[in-house]
């Protein structure tokens, strides 16, 4: 695996080290040995998929308040989507910026999103996939979320939202109160 930092300190663009051969293709998506070089040290103790039926749908910006923080290693797997992290740690130099990229099963990429980030996508085609690995485990009472259009963070979305959960859509917009997680 190939780890290229991001312009937001400790998020990873995890390029795989295919190995090709006329069968097809094999390479490693984790090793433990391999991601302690960028400093991670956490296990992940769960993994999700998601399903998506539809292009332009719109998912995020989702993040586990303390004492629930955590990190996702996010892999699209069918068709791709713009995956985008938003920085909320409190004493970060790019505190509220964020950082957009598209994942797709032809560029078969990871986004490592350290702790203290919210996260969010929006898929580029229908029927896309994708799995993440958490170092937290989810609790409800920690989910909490900002708005996916808030104009603090001018994000581009590049397609227009053709499907948004009312939770998302409703999501609140950051206010000069929130000193970040």
């Amino acid at each position: 695996m190939t780890f290229t930092e991001t312009k937001l300190k400790g998020s990873y663009i995890v390029d795989l080290k295919l190995l090709t051969d006329d069968r097809g293709s094999f390479a490693r998506t984790f090793c433990k040995k391999e991601f302690e070089q960028i400093g991670h040290t956490k296990e992940f103790v769960q993994c999700n998929q998601s399903w998506n039926t539809h292009k332009g749908t719109l998912r995020g910006m989702h993040y586990q308040v303390p004492p629930f923080k955590e990190i996702k290693l996010v892999r699209c797997i069918r068709g791709s989507v713009y995956d985008v992290i938003v920085d909320l740690r409190k004493d970060s130099p790019t505190f509220l910026q964020h950082f957009g990229t598209e994942l797709s099963e032809q560029n078969k990429r990871s986004l490592y999103i350290p702790e203290g980030f919210a996260h969010g996508f929006q898929t580029l085609e229908d029927d896309t996939e994708l799995v993440y690995q958490h170092s937290e485990y989810y609790a409800s009472n920690a989910d909490s979320g900002l708005n996916y259009a808030d104009p603090a963070f001018k994000i581009n979305w590049p397609l227009p939202i053709t499907k948004i959960t009312d939770k998302d859509k409703t999501l609140a917009l950051i206010d000069q109160s929130f000193k970040g997680i």
